[in-house]
């Protein structure tokens, strides 16, 4: 229980560290940045439910106002914009990738983490983002899908790879560690 409790923790911190990195703000308004790569992780290597519980831990310090979100944002005004979406499919979006980790036993552990990334990390999260950022601006599908979809996605391809290599370096170094597979 408290291994699980610490594992949780550490990879809420995670994903906050990843927040430091700096970001790059695309003329929508919408931030690039690496926080999405921690998420993809804490499917791969927590498994489902303690990822999602990472990250929820992640975003209940944020609402408290704790400006881990990249560029140093925090607190409840940051669940009202129009990219809200993607902090309300953080949890979902780590809660899927860890479901396809665990379906999808057979195949290497990198090449796995990496296509539940992309199904979980990418897939889902934007499943959520995009309709939430329809909703709150009043845009159609498409215009959408042109600016809280395509900027992200070759950089979400690219963070889905590296969570994969590193789930697979973890896992041959540790495999308790990566409990997705446990």
């Amino acid at each position: 229980m408290e291994r699980n409790i610490v594992y949780i923790a550490v990879f809420g911190a995670l994903i906050a560290a990843l927040g430091l990195l700096p970001k790059v703000t695309l003329m929508s308004g919408i931030p690039i940045t690496a926080q999405s790569m921690g998420i993809m992780l804490c499917g791969t290597v927590l498994g489902a439910r303690k990822g999602a519980l990472a990250v929820l831990l992640f975003l209940a310090l944020v609402a408290l106002g704790l400006p881990l979100l990249a560029g140093g944002r925090g607190g409840l005004g940051v669940f009202t914009t129009p990219w809200a979406g993607f902090l309300f499919g953080f949890p979902v979006a780590a809660f899927v990738t860890g479901l396809v980790m665990r379906w999808l036993r057979g195949a290497r552990v990198g090449v796995v983490a990496a296509v539940a990334s992309v199904i979980g990390g990418i897939g889902a999260l934007y499943a959520i983002a995009v309709p939430y950022y329809m909703v709150m601006t009043g845009a159609g599908l498409a215009d959408a899908i042109a600016t809280a979809a395509l900027p992200f996605i070759p950089g979400d391809l690219v963070k889905a790879v590296v969570a994969g290599a590193i789930t697979g370096t973890v896992y041959k170094a540790r495999p308790r560690a990566v409990m997705s597979r446990a």
